[in-house]
């Protein structure tokens, strides 16, 4: 039975759309598969992960008018239509349990699960909150604070970035109980307070889905769920559930060491000289040495060898030794798109503060380190 005719691209698109969430390795079979369901006036693909799940619809015309609902292996789907030229037509045809995919004189034969066992993530209830804002505002807070979020951390609220409204704010950030990352941008709309801690999974594949565009994003919050829907995308996310830090009490308020520079020119100097750290990313250590006018970096590994840069700096204060982590400080300079960054110190023990010139919405704090 033919159930769709169509070009590559129109069966290509909406997969990538929906697979980037599924992994290779499943404890569910059917959870390694995407859900393609159509009716008279669509067809829609889902995918799964028990966690998260995606749905996009399709409505151009797909030379058929069969209804059906079936799932199939998607890595498998997305890697044979990727194999395929652009120039002829995709066939799938159902036959008894197995799905074929025809294309000139090639032909696929993948095995067909029952849709009715896909578990399927439905929300009935209403949103407790609703707040919508342009797709390329949040991706750039998303952009701006998921690299701070832990991985597989005991403390299991950092796995996480939390998103709060309030008033008229939307603020992200996250944390790994090192660093923090902060953004708040402004909404149209006052929204009652609310706090949610979106997975780490579930920010990072956002991220890839939204448009740097004016098109709106709407943000449906639930008790236990979140909600994205753009674009002809629906993401829904469980939440994890937990008490985030109190992150206002660790940004510094005495940083009155401050210096400006460009982003790109320390950057490099500290991909230069991190090529003599220590390989463990725990250890992994830079001294900052800020004089008069001058900043020196200066990296050490274990073998006693060692790499050292100067900077000119606009600086006039007490001179500073502070040590941290390359690798938190490299994250940064290559997340954040600004021409130029400030550095602000209290003392060599204190938190640093790091933000954006001319821009009060973005924090970043970093512990420093003993090396």
């Amino acid at each position: 039975m033919l159930l769709i005719k169509t070009n590559k691209d129109t069966l290509l698109k909406p997969l990538q759309t929906v697979a980037g969430i599924i992994e290779r390795r499943q404890a569910y079979p059917i959870l390694s598969n995407v859900l393609i369901r159509q009716d008279q006036e669509k067809t829609t693909f889902l995918a799964s992960d028990s966690d998260i799940q995606i749905k996009t619809e399709i409505t151009p015309s797909l030379a058929s008018d069969q209804r059906f609902s079936m799932t199939i292996a998607a890595k498998k789907m997305l890697d044979i239509l990727r194999s395929l030229s652009n120039d002829g037509e995709v066939q799938l045809v159902r036959q008894d349990d197995h799905l074929q995919v025809k294309f000139g004189k090639s032909m696929f034969s993948l095995q067909i699960l029952p849709a009715e066992d896909f578990p399927e993530i439905v929300e009935t209830s209403e949103p407790e909150a609703v707040v919508t804002l342009s797709q390329k505002t949040l991706k750039s807070l998303l952009h701006h604070v998921q690299f701070c979020v832990a991985q597989q951390n005991i403390r299991y609220y950092m796995n996480g970035l939390l998103l709060s409204t309030h008033e008229t704010q939307l603020t992200g950030v996250s944390t790994d109980g090192h660093r923090l990352a902060l953004l708040t941008t402004q909404l149209n709309e006052k929204q009652p307070k609310q706090e949610v801690i979106v997975p780490r999974k579930t920010a990072v594949e956002l991220s890839k889905l939204l448009a740097d565009s004016d098109d709106p994003v709407k943000i449906e919050y639930f008790q236990k769920k979140i909600r994205f829907s753009f674009s002809g995308i629906v993401l829904i996310s469980k939440i994890i559930e937990g008490k985030f830090p109190d992150y206002n009490r660790v940004i510094p308020l005495n940083n009155d060491k401050t210096f400006e520079i460009d982003r790109a020119t320390l950057l490099q100097s500290l991909q230069r000289v991190s090529i003599l750290s220590n390989v463990s990313e725990n250890f992994r250590g830079v001294r900052l040495i800020v004089s008069t006018e001058n900043l020196c970096i200066i990296c050490k590994n274990s073998e006693q060898e060692e790499a050292q840069e100067e900077l000119e700096i606009d600086y006039q204060g007490d001179k500073l030794d502070v040590s941290m982590n390359i690798t938190y400080l490299m994250d940064l300079l290559n997340n954040v798109g600004s021409e130029k960054v400030r550095l602000a110190f209290e003392n060599e023990n204190n938190s640093i503060l790091v933000t954006i010139p001319g821009n009060d919405e973005f924090k970043y704090i970093v512990m420093p380190m003993r090396i």
